[in-house]
């Protein structure tokens, strides 16, 4: 099996764990089950940083191919034998999924504290240094610009592959790719090429929360109350309309009430009351570039368990050969793919299983260990570590290190100067 898939399935079981807390050595705290009680953690196996892959290479397959032929078996079996049938279990009749409100409600929140303690750490007093290569999308973490050759971008070859720094900003730090916000996930699943100019497009992750029962401003969505009928594998709504009146609608409720988190109003996520408000601001006042690190941190490890949660449920596809996403049941139908092969899929995306870090890109960056100084030398890039760009600015910061990175920044190795590099094994 190549290395690649191994390490694709390495990270999925790690974004799949509960998140560690910051600052934690040699525990792991169960957020999960809501427990605040400390579990001794294992031993850390050492992880690399997976290799990039191909461009004319597909990507790994989350689910292998055997598995996914023997579902779509399993279901034209179902099909056959119950042509029209209630879909039970939710999110595919049109319901949400009770356990998952909260879940959904916890990653927008763990999102704006997230984006909110970047703005500060990049953009505020004393802001962290984040530059951006001019040609190419690599992302560095430090006072001085790394000398590493990896640079692929236009005229590379002239300049030896060496990255031209500017000034980064928050979105060099952390990627949020959008796709097409749907209005009905179980109506209408799909949005076909003459609707992309009309279907809003936002990020992912917000896309992810909203299907999950998250009521954003701007982005309507369809809740029910029953469950939808599937008639040869199509679906058939049979709830009423919104222009009904109540008369009507009690004549034809069903005997079961509906679900109780359904009658209660929903969580308003941006509005708080003014003790809370004084309470934040006077804590704000207080807090020190240390603890906003680590909160930062905290918060992006709470955000990507809580979308690999919610991935579970609510389906999230990707292009095998691009970048594009899609949060739904099935992916969109624009011929928007330019990525290799394209023209044998005319322009549409070959859509499959997404992970995490299709979601929430991590951007690998290296690793700066001392105090930045100095450039990183292209003779010791094997000696130097990576991380996640949120990862690196916050430990830069002065987070402490989580402990499943540990080992992909490499921070028991020390590397040689560089005029001893050649003399190393």
């Amino acid at each position: 099996m190549p290395l690649r898939v191994l390490f694709a399935r390495q990270l999925v079981a790690l974004a799949e764990s509960p998140p560690p807390r910051v600052g934690a050595a040699g525990t792991r705290w169960l957020h999960g089950a809501g427990c605040g009680e400390p579990e001794e953690d294992e031993a850390v196996p050492y992880a690399d940083v997976p290799r990039p892959g191909r461009k004319w290479e597909r990507k790994p397959y989350v689910t292998p191919m055997k598995v996914l032929i023997r579902r779509a078996k399993e279901e034209r079996r179902i099909r056959k034998e119950n042509p029209c049938r209630v879909l039970e279990h939710p999110p595919d009749n049109g319901l949400l999924v009770p356990h998952l409100v909260k879940v959904a409600h916890r990653v927008y929140a763990a999102r704006e504290k997230l984006l909110d303690g970047l703005t500060k750490l990049v953009e505020g007093d004393a802001a962290v240094p984040v530059k951006r290569c001019r040609y190419c999308a690599e992302v560095h973490v430090g006072r001085v610009g790394h000398e590493i050759r990896t640079c692929e971008g236009r005229d590379s070859a002239a300049r030896n592959s060496l990255h031209v720094w500017r000034q980064g900003t928050v979105r060099d730090v952390v990627g949020f790719p959008y796709c097409y916000h749907l209005f009905d996930r179980v109506g209408k699943p799909r949005v076909v090429h003459k609707e992309k100019y009309d279907a809003p497009r936002l990020p992912a992750i917000l896309e992810l929360c909203i299907q999950a029962g998250v009521d954003v401003e701007g982005y309507p969505t369809k809740r029910r109350i029953r469950p939808v009928y599937s008639i040869e594998g199509r679906i058939a709504d049979f709830e009423l309309d919104e222009g009904d009146t109540s008369e009507a609608r009690t004549v034809h409720e069903p005997a079961c009430t509906p679900l109780s988190y359904l009658l209660v109003a929903p969580i308003a996520v941006n509005s708080t009351s003014a003790d809370r408000g004084n309470e934040e601001g006077k804590v704000e006042e207080e807090i020190t570039m240390q603890d906003l690190a680590s909160r930062t941190l905290q918060s992006w490890l709470n955000m990507r368990w809580g979308a690999a949660r919610l991935m579970k449920k609510y389906k999230v596809h990707t292009c095998g050969y691009c970048s594009e996403v899609q949060v739904g049941p099935k992916g969109h139908k624009v011929w928007m793919c330019r990525a290799t092969k394209h023209q044998q899929r005319d322009g549409q995306h070959a859509w499959q299983e997404a992970t995490v870090d299709d979601l929430v890109r991590p951007n690998y960056v290296w690793h700066v260990a001392d105090d930045g100084t100095l450039p990183l030398a292209n003779e010791l890039k094997r000696y130097y570590g990576k991380a996640p760009a949120v990862v690196e600015l916050c430990v830069q910061a002065g987070a402490p290190v989580p402990t499943a990175f540990r080992s992909m920044m490499r921070l028991d190795v020390v590397p040689p100067a560089r005029d001893e590099y050649d003399l190393v094994a």
